[in-house]
């Protein structure tokens, strides 16, 4: 029979290894937005497609490295 620590520990697992599955999907989706708006942005004014994309590439790499960093703390659970 399981202990309640043993049992708790496992749900723990359980849990982070969801939430770094739901930081990828999270990024996913929000690069895919940022990128959506971007090329819609790009097609309403094409002679800022330059200061468009510098500032998508920003937004896209602040999204990605938070998802980053829950996944690593997700990590950090599971491995402990």
């Amino acid at each position: 029979m399981m202990s309640t620590v043993m049992l708790a520990a496992e749900q723990a697992h359980g849990i982070a290894a969801i939430g770094a599955g739901v930081a990828a999907l999270g990024a996913g989706v929000g690069i895919g937005r940022i990128g959506g708006s971007a090329l819609e942005s790009i097609a309403r004014q094409p002679e800022a497609i330059n200061d468009i994309r510098g500032n998508m590439i920003l937004a896209a790499a602040l999204v990605e490295g938070a998802a980053f960093f829950a996944m690593v703390v997700a990590l950090l659970v599971v491995f402990k």
